[in-house]
């Protein structure tokens, strides 16, 4: 058993590494082709827990994904803004989403298809196979655009104040130049296949960034900036302040796993071989009892990315409103790293500065890592989807996700050095996913009804939980429409 799992493993991070560039000479064999199921791929899943760490991933690089942008930027300015009020809505919107994304990764292992082929089931079809949720995430990915560009503008800023080379710390050129230079190392990283590494960098940095986190949240009570078990149950008592209602509404729609991160989800659960692993369905039980086995494990894999998400959230959480609210600062724009480096700085002198400083630029760099590996993934589907190729062709396939992996992170770039406001984009952003959410949740029940079978739904916990968060996400969706459009709900 120990043999086949280093050999899925290995196949696992081979595949994960990239643009999937298989050799011509291969591309028929199926191997080389993750999103391909094939009998002969078929591996007994794990059955005790250690087992099942061991096959552990996709959700590791989703929170490497997630902890960037909405924790460290959002979460904290409005920790700021609302004192310790709002700590209820940070354990809410981790876990709400979370039975959103099992239903839809769930779906995946069993059908072996992506995510945007399953919303593309969801009629009418309005181009090619392409569905109305398609074109939807299309949208939903150039609003996205700025956001992007912010987490890459935070870890610029983080890096050019560390070491400024031309001129002020945030002048332009220091900025273009650091911008430059990030662009290079990432796009060279992805562009050689050299994912894997990528992926092990960027786990470890989260790691590394939230035990620094979460340590100082815990040491906080022993500083200037106590506080106490008050403030904390205080933090949980549902209310929402005066003036606080948008900013809410944005961490909700960016913290934990948002639309376009379950998207993300199903293709690595696929080249991570949960799908291929479990088999092509030829109706068996053989084959339902090695599906219930992966689907176990891909279970396993939320929990622990869902532990380290909300973990993470909330301390960057306690920190905004422990040390920032009382004295009157709100992270906005370009200072927005300084600010939040004055967290580090007023607790644990200039030492705590530098830590932040090389924290927040591993935490932000790692966002951009996962996203400049994954949107050109679910940009080739949509192409596909739209007709231009066929999915199915892996040397086509490669060779827009290898381009697609050169332009996407140059347009963010420049989105970020035009616009300069890291908060503003990284929240025109969460409003976006807001909307795209509840599509995601429409498309989960639509494909559950029609295409998962009855065994797999006996789980009546499970449908509860989806139901509650179904309801949730789309009253924040009415929201967030009626917001767009000027109608005020709430203070």
């Amino acid at each position: 058993m120990s043999t086949s799992r280093t050999v899925g493993d290995e196949h696992g991070d081979e595949i994960a590494d990239g643009a999937l560039a298989a050799p011509a000479s291969h591309t028929s064999h199926h191997n080389d082709d993750p999103y391909h199921l094939d009998p002969r791929d078929v591996l007994e899943p794990p059955t005790t827990f250690a087992g099942k760490l061991k096959y552990l991933g996709p959700g590791l690089v989703i929170s490497a994904a997630v902890i960037g942008s909405g924790e460290l930027i959002t979460t904290t300015a409005l920790g700021a803004k609302a004192g310790f009020v709002l700590l209820w809505l940070v354990i809410i919107s981790t876990a709400v989403k979370v039975w959103v994304q099992l239903e839809l990764a769930q779906w995946t292992i069993l059908s072996g298809k992506p995510a945007l082929e399953g919303y593309a089931h969801v009629g009418p079809r309005l181009i090619g196979r392409a569905g109305w949720i398609n074109l939807l995430w299309i949208l939903m990915d150039f609003a996205k655009v700025l956001q992007r560009g912010g987490i890459i503008g935070g870890a610029v800023a983080s890096l050019s104040i560390m070491l400024p080379v031309f001129g002020e710390p945030l002048s332009s050129p220091s900025l273009i130049f650091w911008t430059i230079v990030s662009l290079a190392v990432v796009i060279s990283l992805l562009v050689t296949n050299k994912y894997s590494i990528v992926e092990k960098f960027s786990v470890s940095a989260v790691i590394i960034f939230t035990v620094s986190t979460v340590g100082l949240a815990v040491a906080l009570p022993f500083t200037d900036f106590a506080y106490t078990s008050a403030d904390v149950i205080e933090g949980l008592t549902f209310a929402i302040p005066a003036g606080t209602l948008g900013f809410a509404v944005a961490m909700f729609g960016i913290t934990g796993v948002g639309a376009d991160e379950m998207t993300t989800y199903t293709y690595w659960c696929l080249e991570k071989g949960y799908a291929r692993y479990t088999g092509p369905n030829d109706g068996t039980e053989e084959r339902a009892r090695r599906a219930r086995g992966w689907i176990s494990v891909m279970r396993t894999d939320v929990l622990v990315s869902w532990i380290v998400s909300t973990v993470c959230t909330m301390s960057f959480y306690v920190i905004g409103a422990a040390i920032l609210h009382p004295q009157g600062l709100v992270p906005e724009g370009n200072d927005m790293i300084t600010t939040l480096s004055s967290m580090y700085s007023s607790v644990m002198g200039e030492t705590g500065h530098w830590i932040f400083l090389i924290g927040a630029f591993a935490v932000l760099f790692s966002t951009f890592i996962a996203s400049s590996a994954s949107v050109p993934r679910l940009w080739t589907n949509t192409v596909s989807i739209l007709g231009a190729f066929d999915w199915t062709n892996v040397r086509t396939r490669s060779r827009i996700i290898r381009v697609l992996t050169i332009v996407f992170p140059i347009i963010w770039a420049l989105s970020y050095l035009i616009i300069q406001s890291p908060v503003i984009m990284v929240q025109i952003g969460g409003v976006a996913s807001g909307v795209f959410l509840v599509a995601v949740v429409i498309a989960v029940w639509y494909l559950r009804s029609r295409e998962v079978p009855t065994e797999f739904k006996s789980n009546h916990f499970f449908t509860v939980m989806l139901v509650f968060a179904s309801l949730a996400i789309g009253l924040l969706g009415i929201y967030t429409v009626f917001e767009t459009f000027g109608i005020e709900i709430g203070a």
